[in-house]
């Protein structure tokens, strides 16, 4: 039969070793075995499918949709609106807590007593709560340039960036940017890049939670706009996740060095932003579990 370590089972299907090792540990790799401190796992072991990845969570989308139009607070949409919005937006340097942006969706008034806020921070936030009921009411359209230029024209609209002559809401960058040192597309690029990257996820039918993240750090090495990126490209994982019947998730402030380290990984080791964002999917369906939404098939 023939084995092989932990490192190398790892590498052969692109997940984490820790992922691997965790997988001994459990027993979910049959014919694995421990001597001393050291996995042995048969070479032609798969790996085992994760519990619940693609679930049939239309009847999320359309509670979504009810808490929406009710405006009822305590419910997963009200819970969804401020977890989704104060993670991404303090993931990119935003400081309003948690609860200054629960209170700035349930009341629509600021009511900040603990020193100066930037105006940014409020005007995307407001922005980003806009977003999230954009992409609930329209999660079932299909994702193009159009539709990605919307999400970013609503996030930065009012801002500070706005009133820049060199700043495009809602249009492609026009100045060469990096991000976590790595140097992005060119400005007379991305329309170009765009169109390849959105061309080839649109031949996927019925796209994984893998091609949805494969996506995701696509976009993000293009950096098509100047700023707002990430939550632009959280905002369509979410989106792509509701449209089919993946359960979403929530990329929160605690796993924001993993997820990271996963968009910088990405084609050497997948498994490292896989991990994270099954981790974050984890406590979303814990969410659900504790609405009582209905995520099986």
């Amino acid at each position: 039969m023939g084995f092989i370590s932990v490192s190398d089972f790892a590498k052969k299907h692109g997940i984490s070793e820790r992922t691997a090792r965790n997988y001994c540990a459990m027993g979910k790799i049959d014919g694995a075995f421990l001597t001393g401190k050291t996995w042995s796992i048969p070479k032609d072991a798969k790996v085992p499918q994760r519990r619940n990845a693609r679930q049939n969570v239309m009847p999320l989308l359309a509670v979504l949709r009810e808490q929406k139009a009710a405006s009822l607070k305590g419910n997963i949409y009200h819970k969804t609106q401020i977890d989704l919005t104060y993670n991404s937006n303090h993931i990119e340097g935003s400081r309003l807590t948690h609860e200054q942006t629960r209170f700035i969706f349930e009341t629509n008034t600021i009511g900040m007593s603990d020193g100066a806020v930037n105006t940014d921070d409020i005007v995307e936030t407001m922005n980003h709560f806009r977003c999230i009921d954009y992409i609930i009411d329209t999660a079932d359209e299909r994702l193009g340039e159009t539709y990605i230029k919307r999400l970013h024209a609503m996030l930065k609209s009012g801002t500070s960036d706005s009133r820049r002559e060199w700043f495009a809401v809602g249009d492609y960058k026009r100045l060469s940017n990096e991000v976590g040192g790595q140097m992005t597309s060119l400005p007379e690029d991305v329309e170009k890049d765009m169109k390849e990257l959105l061309a080839d996820y649109q031949t996927k039918r019925q796209p994984t939670l893998h091609d949805i993240l494969d996506f995701h750090v696509r976009f993000e090495r293009i950096h098509p706009f100047q700023d707002g990126n990430g939550r632009v490209g959280r905002l369509v994982m979410f989106k792509e996740c509701l449209h089919f019947g993946i359960i979403p998730f929530i990329i929160t402030d605690e796993l924001k060095l993993f997820y990271y380290r996963g968009l910088a990984e990405w084609g050497h080791t997948d498994g490292y932003l896989t991990d994270t964002c099954l981790t974050a999917q984890d406590a979303y369906r814990d969410m659900m579990e504790h609405f009582r939404i209905n995520y099986q098939q």
